[in-house]
């Protein structure tokens, strides 16, 4: 067999696709593996670069070749459709893995180690849970006002909602209500468990403390962003890490002549959201009075909306520079 340069591994829960090519990128490898022959069978192999697509346990098996002596490049998905040749299986994915990992100027997603995994899941859980509560307290609400039975919004106020309920409602319908109440409560005591473990992983980690200094930035959003971009420098500038994020206006130009649309919406939804919403709170403060002179003079001649988006795109610009610099947050 030549020389192999360059892999691209297609993954799957049972059936992975593997494409070589050596220094003429003439094709060399094509094979259809099982799952539990692909450790054995890259053993066997001299270390070379193996491309693999960024999505389910694409980081669990950059984790295995790498210490099997492989280089592991892992390619977010949209990057390598642009590379599948008409029609679609696992062979011509692999092809295409393989082909997009070969151009200068692709993009790379840093493989995670296991304790920055199990750290990200504590974000991802608790994203679900606080979905899950939401779910339950609507429908809470919901049922109740079927009786008659309203309160104000928001999570604390369901309880007033239960008392009253349990007063007016019929038998039958009050159980029902009781076990949407007890499963609320399960999970109140799971999400405060998720929580104290987070803020004792805040505490530990110097770079998600120094994010955090950042007006609008809070915990959760300083975690999210050192564990979502655990390597800075592989943006050029906080202008690309801001368009990476979806931040930055689309753009639709040619012919000499620049349009620019609303956001991309690209890149990363949770770091996006996290950014607006924080945006959203600083704004708050200024509308009283509080806030830079350049956000109190965009909030008198552009929507609440649009200034939460150009904040939230220059928190991401700052955030980049403190990541990569090292430096503490300095307010002017």
């Amino acid at each position: 067999m030549e020389q192999i340069i360059r892999i691209g591994l297609d993954t799957s829960k049972h059936v992975f696709q593997v494409h070589g090519v050596d220094a003429s990128e003439r094709v060399v490898l094509r094979r259809q593996l099982s799952r539990g022959q692909v450790e054995k069978f890259f053993a066997g192999l001299a270390p070379t670069v193996v491309g693999l697509e960024a999505c389910g346990a694409s980081h669990h098996w950059g984790r295995v070749l790498g210490d099997l002596g492989h280089t592991v490049r892992l390619l977010p998905p949209q990057y390598v459709t642009a590379y599948v040749k008409r029609g679609k299986n696992d062979r011509i994915d692999a092809e295409a893995i393989c082909e997009a990992m070969s151009r200068p100027s692709m993009r790379f997603v840093p493989v995670k180690s296991a304790d920055e995994q199990a750290a990200a899941m504590l974000l991802s859980v608790r994203d679900l849970l606080v979905k899950q509560r939401t779910m339950l307290v609507n429908a809470i609400r919901g049922h109740a006002a079927e009786f008659g039975v309203v309160g104000a919004k928001g999570v604390a106020r369901v309880v007033d909602v239960l008392e009253r309920a349990r007063e007016s409602l019929p038998m039958l319908a009050w159980d029902q209500l009781a076990v949407l109440a007890g499963q609320l409560e399960v999970l109140d005591i799971q999400l405060g468990k998720i929580e104290k473990q987070l803020r004792t992983w805040h505490r530990e980690n110097e770079r998600s403390r120094r994010l955090a200094s950042m007006p609008g930035m809070g915990p959760i959003g300083a975690m999210t962003m050192v564990l979502r971009v655990p390597d800075p420098t592989v943006f050029r500038s906080g202008r690309h890490f801001a368009s990476w994020i979806g931040l930055t206006p689309r753009e639709h130009s040619t012919a000499g002549r620049q349009r620019l649309g609303k956001i991309s919406r690209e890149g990363d939804e949770a770091l996006r959201r996290l950014l607006v919403v924080g945006a959203t709170s600083v704004i708050k403060q200024a509308q009283r009075g509080r806030g830079p002179a350049w956000l109190l003079a965009l909030l008198k001649r552009r929507p609440v909306k649009v200034a939460a988006v150009a904040l939230a795109n220059k928190m991401a610009r700052i955030a980049w520079a403190m990541m990569v610099s090292g430096e503490v947050y300095r307010a002017r």
